[in-house]
């Protein structure tokens, strides 16, 4: 299972044709003229994609949730999602009920574009991307998204044989619904020291309403043990954010906040510190994710489900954060059943990453009401 085919159809193979970026690492991308050219039909990669995938189980059917809340009419819609570094799902991560078969980069691309494309997201942040200049980002720019792609300085990518370069956070944009504004790349401090872990600030002005916004993109820290290092990686994260934010408040002229987005793998549960500084900060940020509980204040039971040589792991360490005062959360889509994820967890044949998409729509708030 799994192997049946590599080749590359008609649409994708235009995109993966397409000469790579001339910089190998640090990087932003606008489309430019591009976007005059005949730009890729979503919905035929879609089918592409599917044809290729056709031996393999089917995707895992996931709904979205509607809150109620917000202006359906005008919404951004956003996806965050480790889509998990190819060189470290093959040569480093140990997912024990996973075979490596399900893994092999020929396929498991075209289940990274499946999930990108079912969802069409205005705005994408992923991290352990180390396919950026070969798959990601020739790919979507055919779609119109403007890009920016930011390495770790030592990504243990490059520990692995036949590695792809280093991962690291990227971040793109339909460059139809937005304007790029201006781009700050972040390498994490924590205790005056800069760290391996790295940031995307992106300010952008939405076109349909005029209003401009920040959108930011991190992955901290991993593992038990380094709590306090990711709390220290989380501050610096958000006085980052205060700055930008009234860089741009600045130059837009306005007495009003720009509101935020900021998207991560923060490998950490709500119970940690940087989870309750992001919670309590002056920035005025929620969660978007806990809308799927009953009381509207609880995370999901689960955002990364997989098995290693040490046993089971279900934990919650991705989250979408928003300027409540600023935007509405429309809807959500809501997470994969045990039973429909299944026994071995993830990854597996018919999802490509230990962790799972979140998407949210959100659209702004009346003007007044926020300036109140």
């Amino acid at each position: 299972m799994g192997s049946s085919t590599s080749s590359l159809y008609s649409a994708l193979a235009k995109t993966f044709s397409r000469p790579a970026l001339p910089h190998p690492c640090d990087s932003t991308y606008n489309p430019g003229n591009d976007l005059d050219q005949d730009p890729a039909d979503p919905l035929e990669l879609l089918r592409e994609c599917r044809e290729v995938l056709r031996n393999r189980p089917a995707q895992l059917q996931r709904a979205f949730v509607q809150t109620g809340h917000g202006d359906a009419r005008q919404t951004i819609r956003v996806m965050q999602w480790n889509v998990l570094a190819q060189a470290l799902g093959e040569g480093m991560d140990s997912f024990v009920q996973c075979p490596m078969d399900a893994l092999n980069w020929a396929e498991r691309k075209y289940l990274i574009l499946q999930e990108i494309l079912s969802y069409r997201p205005d705005i994408i942040c992923l991290q352990e991307v180390d396919h950026y200049f070969d798959m990601f980002q020739p790919v979507l720019a055919s779609l119109g998204y403007q890009s920016s792609f930011c390495p770790k300085p030592w990504s243990p990518c490059l520990d692995v044989e036949n590695n792809n370069g280093p991962d690291g956070c990227a971040l793109f944009f339909n460059h139809k619904c937005f304007q790029s504004l201006n781009t700050t790349h972040l390498r994490l401090s924590a205790m005056m020291l800069k760290t391996n872990q790295v940031a995307i600030i992106t300010a952008l002005r939405c076109r349909a309403t005029e209003r401009a916004f920040c959108v930011a993109v991190t992955h901290l820290k991993a593992r038990s043990g380094w709590e306090v290092l990711r709390s220290a990686q989380g501050s610096d994260l958000l006085r980052s954010l205060r700055n930008v934010a009234q860089s741009i408040e600045t130059e837009e002229n306005t007495d009003t906040d720009v509101p935020l987005i900021v998207c991560g793998d923060f490998n950490a549960e709500s119970s940690e510190d940087v989870y309750r500084n992001f919670a309590t900060s002056s920035l005025g940020l929620d969660s978007a994710y806990k809308h799927l509980s009953a009381d509207g204040k609880t995370e999901p039971p689960y955002t990364t489900w997989k098995i290693r040589p040490s046993g089971e792991s279900c934990h919650t360490l991705d989250y979408v954060w928003y300027s409540h005062r600023a935007f509405d959360v429309n809807a959500v889509l809501d997470f994969p059943t045990a039973e429909q994820i299944g026994p071995n967890r993830l990854p597996s044949y018919n999802y490509p990453s230990d962790h799972l998409s979140l998407v949210c729509d959100f659209s702004f708030k009346d003007p007044a009401l926020v300036s109140q």
